[in-house]
């Protein structure tokens, strides 16, 4: 699917969560046929004409000034990390489909980090949410990753797809959206990555969930917080993390 396409795509996903009262626009008597407000509401808002818009929205003539789409994010209500996105999604509207996608790495110094750190869980993720090294108390905790094939060594993958995953979390629905919400802001700023197309594919063909939250558009709300676990072997745990992007790749948390 194409860049301009998936741009479209969140500008109308994002306007159909946008109520009237929100956007500070009287409701009219005789009701909507649409959901959130219509292309016209938003163009007005963003002090562009519903042709220019519409355009945007339709993936046509994609070159608007940065001063447009800060109006249109605007209009829109983005919060920081959505109007990153949109950025992302149309800065990616012009990139070649044959960008080579570079090889992922963990340095020797970040393993021997990870390993100093033993009493606490700790994970590398690079692109598309793949685990490309951890130490054992967080393999212990979640799930033996290096145990699993190559191709399946990945975080979000793992929490859609996994029972296991399912039983773990006591909240598995919002640490499942937040997941994806990650896996789509990175796919924003790799569109042309094959293997995070192709696990999209496989996410969408046998999760429910899944097909609804990226439909959605939805981001991850956050780079720190809790998540609350029910461990087989030692019990409930509530464990607090943060996520830090690692200095040298920003592709890497």
């Amino acid at each position: 699917m194409g860049q301009s396409v998936e741009f479209g795509k969140f500008l109308k996903a994002m306007r159909s969560r946008l109520t009237p009262e929100q956007a500070g626009i009287s409701s009219s008597s005789g009701g909507r046929r649409v959901p959130g407000l219509r292309r016209e509401e938003i163009a007005r808002l963003a002090d562009v004409s519903t042709d220019y818009y519409t355009r945007l929205e339709q993936g046509r003539n994609i070159h608007p000034s940065r001063a447009v789409m800060d109006s249109v994010a605007r209009a829109l209500r983005l919060d920081p990390g959505e109007q990153a996105h949109m950025i992302d999604l149309l800065e990616n509207c012009a990139k070649s489909q044959q960008s080579p996608i570079p090889a992922q790495g963990v340095r020797p110094a970040l393993r021997q980090l990870l390993d100093a750190v033993g009493n606490v869980p700790a994970l590398i993720l690079g692109r598309r949410t793949d685990v490309l090294a951890g130490n054992r108390l967080a393999f212990l905790i979640l799930a033996d990753f290096p145990a699993m094939p190559a191709a399946e060594r990945n975080l979000t993958r793992w929490v859609i797809l996994d029972p296991l995953a399912h039983n773990l979390f006591r909240d598995w629905e919002t640490v499942a959206a937040e997941a994806v919400g990650t896996l789509r802001a990175d796919i924003g700023r790799h569109p042309n990555d094959p293997q995070a197309n192709q696990l999209v594919g496989e996410l969408a063909v046998h999760s429910e969930h899944f097909r609804q939250w990226w439909a959605g558009h939805r981001l991850a709300t956050g780079s720190a917080g809790s998540v609350r676990l029910h461990h087989p072997v030692v019990g409930d745990l509530e464990l607090n993390f943060e996520d830090l992007t690692l200095p040298g790749d920003p592709d890497q948390v």
